[in-house]
């Protein structure tokens, strides 16, 4: 499998300072890119990469907490998981050391760490009290794509020409829209809209939610902050990917723009990850899935094919 990438993150047209964060990591070239938190425009970096044995991780953090606390909760959060896959990696990992952890586990366990490390940050320095940030991430091994959902940034899928929402926010307004309470319309205007109810360092503990979605040749996927979810619908979105398909550099310049004419007032982060290769599967028409992914069944199941 080939993964190109296409990351990008600016500071908006409000916003003092840059508090979102993204991530790719080569496992095995134990190569990081991270924002480099430009003052002014955004630069798109861009990264391909061949996944067999390899493994990468894709991730996307939105600060939160004032000041500059937010800026160093993304930034603990990229870094943290990054460091805990390069250390278990050469057998230095503060991770459980079990053999038979899948790949989605072990983003699940390093998105836990960063929790803690964040958390504990923010209790023992009165400058950061109260710091957090979302975190979504995407791991890419051999054919199998899997996320780790924290907060309310969001994964989308574009196969097909036709755009999904892989994740479901972890937000108050998304809890009172599966409730019944309120209409997805509703929740775009609401006064709560931007309470979330999990955040990296905001808890002593967080449930981080793992998935897994099978892919198929030429998926496009997109993570990005809320400072484009919240301006960009995703019908535009899929229509700028589609448009820029084969210069999604394009495309990311074009979102960004399009965010800050609508206002810019949060900052603007995403990431876009192209899919190919001849042993993917041909795309179908089928609606993808995103199969939640329960720790237990999945060791009862490596057991049983061992047997």
């Amino acid at each position: 499998m080939i993964v190109e990438t296409y990351a990008t993150s600016h500071i908006g047209r409000v916003r003092k300072g840059n508090e979102d964060n993204y991530l790719l990591l080569d496992i095995s070239s134990e190569k990081i890119w991270t924002n480099p938190q430009e003052p002014a425009e955004s630069i798109i970096e861009t990264q391909k990469f061949e996944v067999g044995d390899n493994s990468i991780v894709l991730a996307v953090s939105d600060g939160m907490g004032g000041a500059l606390a937010g800026e160093v909760a993304s930034k603990m959060a990229v870094e943290t998981v990054s460091q805990q896959f390069l250390d278990d990696k050469s057998g230095k990992t503060t991770l459980p050391d079990n053999p038979d952890d899948s790949f989605v586990e072990k983003l699940h366990n390093a998105t836990v760490y960063a929790n803690h490390l964040i958390h504990r940050q923010g209790r023992s320095n009165p400058q950061y009290s109260g710091m957090g940030a979302t975190f979504t991430a995407v791991g890419i091994s051999g054919e199998t794509v899997c996320f780790v959902q924290v907060g309310d940034s969001r994964a989308y899928l574009v196969r097909k020409d036709k755009i999904h929402q892989l994740t479901k926010d972890q937000s108050l307004v998304q809890q009172l829209i599966d409730a019944k309470q309120i209409s997805p319309e509703e929740a775009e205007t609401h006064t709560l809209k931007n309470v979330i109810l999990q955040a990296l360092g905001a808890q002593n503990e967080i449930y981080p939610v793992p998935a897994r979605l099978m892919p198929q040749r030429d998926d496009i996927l997109l993570l990005c902050s809320d400072g484009l979810s919240n301006k960009i619908g995703s019908a535009d979105m899929q229509r700028i990917i589609t448009k820029n398909v084969k210069q999604l550099h394009q495309a990311c310049i074009e979102m960004v723009k399009l965010a800050n004419e609508r206002g810019g007032e949060d900052n603007i982060t995403l990431i876009l990850a192209k899919l190919t290769g001849s042993d993917l599967p041909e795309k179908t028409d089928e609606t993808p899935t995103l199969e939640v992914l329960d720790f237990a069944n999945i060791h009862d199941t490596a057991d049983q094919n061992k047997k």
